[in-house]
């Protein structure tokens, strides 16, 4: 039996479709360490009580609005939060997490953010997170129901809420599970110093719709009426010039001009910087992503679990771990990512692993969760779970394969990798760069894609090391070191590492944006560093991460370019910012692989 009960004021928002909010159906069951322990009890309540629109208080006046979810007995429960942008009503109509939660014996509160459906406000994306999500836990931490342990979930926008929340050290907050979110605002809202194209359809499916009917204005106010549109405009916005000059977003999302105002290196954006406040957090942080998650996502679940061990050095039990499985974003209940299937391991059950995480350090249940090993990762290609002391992994032997020419006067020049230094002089390879006319990527949606179709094209160059003898692992962070020059004040690199299958077919290991730099930004620097033509350039990509398994007769593949569009902004070559200019300039871009600029890649082999 389900009681519901309205105040006065219900929810006014309609039903919308997002693109990267957690998908809370009934998940596969996993072989997850967490997830082995002690039966808990069952998940599917048999009476709780709703209460919608509950008012919440925030610091400055403005009131937001949540459900409240409540065991059908009387007392002060365990309480959980989340909070989305993307309409708690959809959330509760889709998700079990919030019943099973119930039934386990936790209250649970589901919160609209600031400006989203049904809470009052301004919406400015991520900007009142912190402040908002703090005043949220405190709230729930004092109610009647409530007896003062919080924990917090959820994944992507309801991932980083946690985060922001968490460094203004809420004291009620005992436990949280942000999954596939960041830890910097420089891989986030930048990555490598160009900005992240993906905001565009993001606000334009995820956060525009709603807007636009809070305020009347003109525009798709639908999940369908802006797929329809975006079919017909999603070409011309994408590669409108200056990016600053867009007219389609003004009304709906003036903080998406505000964050191009501001380059990556900007101290403006500190206020979304995890990694000088790990000290602040003192929840129990369990960090969750994926190899084919967006780029940010593995990133932060792993600089986050390291940037907390460092902050609770010397603890018996850091209360943080890390699991990274072979998923896209929110694709934890598939086996399936993209063209590869990683068979029956790799879905899991992911309010289980939520749940037991919760028991544990909200409620004080001893389920074994602080006994298991700190990382978790899934290993690609073998297809297995495997738990590991630490990442990167201690074992780890940091091998280099240099670029080189491998073939001359054929139909197509190979490239190749070796392990042995080069030893010629002055040897370069060279690919054009031409911002109006980019290498694009061929596919839509992330995953593990053939990209068998890329070598031969103008625009890229492809080195692949002969065929494996033994099967070969790679796990761990990855770098390459390329040496470059220009005829271009600007350009930017690209680095792709692929896994060749004997019949040819060629997998990326990750998703675009940890395996780009942009050069005038190679010393992290807040203004532009210039290239001058002719000046040989050492340009660092040292963000890759993976693991995979490269199997015998297999070959691996580094794939450079400069560009991958439309996943990030292209970079004009002109020394202008896209940002605020529009005029491009073709480039040469040489890359040096000789004695004095050994250009490389160096992977973390794993002994077998």
């Amino acid at each position: 039996m389900l009681r519901v009960i309205k105040p006065a004021r219900a929810n006014q928002g309609p039903f919308i479709w997002r693109a990267i909010f957690f998908a809370g159906a009934l998940l596969a069951a996993s072989a997850l360490t967490f997830l082995a322990q002690t039966p808990q009890a069952p998940a599917t309540a048999s009476s709780h009580v709703v209460t919608k629109d509950v008012a919440v208080p925030m610091r400055d006046g403005v009131v937001l609005r949540a459900d409240v979810l409540l065991p059908a007995e009387s007392g002060r429960f365990p309480t959980l939060v989340y909070r989305t942008p993307y309409n708690k009503e959809f959330a509760f109509r889709d998700g079990n997490t919030f019943e099973k939660a119930v039934a386990r014996g936790y209250a649970v509160v589901v919160q609209d953010v600031r400006g989203r459906y049904a809470s009052d406000g301004e919406f400015n994306a991520y900007r009142n997170e912190g402040r908002d999500g703090y005043d949220t836990i405190e709230w729930a931490a004092k109610q009647s129901w409530s007896d003062g342990n919080v924990g917090t979930f959820g994944l992507s926008y309801p991932g980083a809420v946690q985060w922001l929340a968490a460094v203004e050290s809420p004291p009620h907050l005992k436990a949280m599970v942000p999954a596939m979110t960041f830890s910097t605002p420089r891989n986030f809202f930048y990555s490598g110093g160009v900005f992240d194209g993906s905001w565009l359809d993001w606000i334009w499916f995820n956060i525009a719709p709603d807007i636009r009917r809070r305020k009347n204005l003109s525009g798709p106010q639908t999940r369908k009426e802006a797929s329809a549109a975006w079919k017909q405009e999603h070409q011309r916005m994408q590669e409108f010039l200056p990016l600053r000059d867009l007219p389609d977003l003004k009304d709906v999302a003036p903080f998406y001009y505000e964050w191009l105002s501001h380059p990556a290196a900007d101290p403006w954006w500190d206020w979304a910087e995890l990694s000088n406040k790990y000290d602040r957090v003192h929840a129990a942080v369990l960090n969750f992503s994926g190899w084919y998650d967006e780029a940010y996502g593995p990133d932060g679940a792993t600089t986050n679990f390291n940037g907390l061990l460092a902050a609770r050095h010397g603890e018996k039990d850091p209360r943080t771990r890390t699991i990274i499985g072979p998923w896209t974003h929110g694709g934890q209940a598939e086996s399936r990512s993209g063209e590869r299937d990683f068979g029956p391991t790799a879905a899991i059950d992911y309010d289980e692993l939520i749940l037991r995480w919760m028991d544990h350090y909200v409620r004080g249940i001893d389920n074994g969760v602080d006994h298991v090993k700190r990382v978790r990762i899934f290993v690609m290609g073998d297809n297995q779970w495997r738990d590991e002391d630490s990442w990167p992994l201690a074992r780890a032997m940091a091998t280099t394969f240099y670029l080189y020419l491998a073939r001359k006067n054929s139909p197509r020049m190979i490239w190749s990798l070796q392990k042995n230094p080069p030893t010629d002089l002055s040897t370069y390879f060279q690919f054009i760069s031409d911002p109006s006319q980019p290498l694009t990527d061929p596919y839509e949606e992330f995953g593990a894609r053939d990209y068998q179709s890329i070598p031969g094209k103008r625009n890229v160059l492809v080195f692949d090391a002969p065929l494996l003898k033994r099967d070969t692992e790679v796990t761990g962070p990855m770098r390459a070191t390329i040496f470059a020059s220009a005829d271009v004040p600007d350009f930017d690199l690209w680095v792709r590492l692929l896994d060749v299958w004997p019949d040819g077919r060629a997998f990326n290991l990750m998703s675009p944006g940890l395996d780009v730099l942009r050069a005038s930004y190679r010393n992290g620097s807040l203004k532009p560093e210039l290239l001058e033509p002719g000046t040989i350039y050492e340009l660092k990509v040292d963000r890759l991460l993976t693991s995979n398994v490269f199997k015998k007769g297999h070959r691996i593949r580094l794939q450079i370019s400069g560009a991958f569009f439309p996943h990030f902004s292209r970079n004009l070559q002109t020394g202008e910012s896209e940002i605020t200019s529009s005029k491009t300039k073709r480039g040469l871009i040489r890359i040096y692989t000789d004695k004095e600029h050994p250009s490389a890649v160096t992977l973390p082999i794993i002994p077998r």
